[in-house]
């Protein structure tokens, strides 16, 4: 990994447009190459699907997909949340419902997320076997009904474990009051939950979320069974390199939760090795996905 150099406003503007034109390929090319000539797909691993509340949901789908084509992105691992939280039994059950149609419209493109509120233990445990064994999902969504560390959410995270998936967790770090969202995670319970579950595999979500992501990135750097997402439309200079620095390519997770040239365009123009992005770009991703257990 290179060590990150002063970096002017002209010369980001600049190193930004070519990084556009680059961006800007069909998805035959769009899989990332190393310097060995070792290629792997472009995964976003934090996607979301539209709630079929809404009335043009399919046609925002087919919009997200044609993005994911300009943009050179060949997966995207996607949750359908509901409106309104916390989500009712039927609310993410619907979700859930309709994020298998989108699979089926979009086959080997879209990959399912189960989205549950573990406040509801019984049914959520449930509702993820059920699609991670039956449909195929490749992971569990949690979002901010639940604080990671309370214990009503450790029979989710068992049987993620059990299964082989990961949790990818909605989390972010202010440094005034959010009431809006009063039990959001934040790194370092990812990092506590962890201590408590080594063999789960956690995502943290969206660095680029908003709030403090170098305390976030801080508060990672001892729990290294935490992965973290660089999704978020926030592109402060150096944010990237930072998590690679502190925490190890091998880490870190490509993701653009809806903000997908941003989300795109500060890993391209991140001052890494080639290698370190095809890694972080779908590589670890990968790696990730090889684990769910067979049904």
């Amino acid at each position: 990994m290179n060590e990150p150099t002063n970096l002017t406003r002209r010369c980001w503007l600049q190193g930004s447009a070519v990084a556009a034109g680059a961006l800007l390929v069909n998805r035959a090319g769009s899989a990332a190459t190393d310097p060995a000539g070792r290629t792997a797909p472009v995964i976003d691993c934090h996607a979301h699907c539209h709630h079929p509340g809404r009335a043009n949901y399919r046609e925002l789908d087919r919009l997200l997909i044609e993005a994911a084509d300009r943009l050179g992105i060949d997966q995207l691992c996607c949750s359908t949340l509901t409106p309104q939280r916390p989500a009712t039994v039927e609310g993410f059950r619907e979700c859930n419902r309709s994020q298998v149609e989108a699979i089926r419209r979009f086959p080997d493109r879209i990959l399912g997320y189960c989205y549950v509120n573990p406040g509801h233990p019984r049914e959520a445990v449930d509702e993820v076997r059920r699609y991670v064994e039956e449909h195929g999902f490749i992971g569990v969504k949690l979002y901010n009904e639940h604080v990671c560390t309370e214990p009503v959410v450790a029979p989710v995270v068992e049987t993620a474990i059990e299964l082989g998936v990961p949790i990818l967790h909605h989390a972010g770090y202010a440094h005034h009051p959010f009431p809006g969202q009063p039990n959001i995670s934040h790194g370092g319970d990812l990092a506590e939950l962890s201590r408590r579950y080594p063999e789960a595999q956690l995502i943290c979500a969206h660095v680029g979320g908003g709030g403090d992501w170098e305390w976030t990135i801080k508060a990672l750097r001892h729990a290294p069974q935490v992965f973290l997402d660089t999704s978020g439309s926030v592109t402060d200079d150096g944010m990237i390199e930072m998590a690679a620095r502190v925490l190890g390519v091998e880490r870190l997770l490509f993701g653009c939760d809806m903000s997908m040239t941003a989300g795109v365009g500060k890993i391209r123009g991140a001052r890494l090795d080639p290698a370190d992005k095809t890694r972080i770009m779908g590589g670890n991703m990968q790696r990730i996905l090889a684990k769910r257990k067979s049904s």
